[in-house]
């Protein structure tokens, strides 16, 4: 049998496409847009469609957006001293066993889970 073998892209509606991706560029070192091309690293890529009453992402949206990132505590310092609140919660990272997560939101709202896969 035939199956999907990776996420080939990620396309949203936004109000200002343009402003939109030039935030991801510069804060998350995102190329975005129309013509952008993202080589990601391999790892691990997660699918899992949530029950529509989950409150791990705000019940207004559709979809959350997981970044893997290489360094979590540098990306959150360099967010923070451009103004961006970043969120932390114990819960999310529990023992560690999935790495480390925080979360921010783009400038039109919508929640941006960055996750540090655990080492080794």
């Amino acid at each position: 049998m035939a199956s999907v073998v990776g996420i080939g892209g990620v396309f949203f509606r936004s109000d200002d496409p343009d402003g939109l991706a030039a935030w991801y560029q510069r804060h998350l070192g995102l190329a975005a847009g129309h013509a952008a091309v993202w080589d990601q690293a391999a790892g691990p890529t997660i699918f899992a469609p949530f029950k529509r009453s989950s409150d791990y992402f705000p019940a207004d949206r559709q979809f959350m957006l997981n970044l893997r990132v290489d360094d979590l505590a540098t990306l959150m310092a360099q967010l923070q001293s451009a103004g961006i609140a970043v969120e932390t919660r114990a819960e999310w990272d529990g023992d560690g066993s999935y790495g480390r997560f925080a979360r921010v939101h783009d400038p039109e709202g919508n929640p941006v889970e960055l996750w540090e896969p655990p080492q080794g």
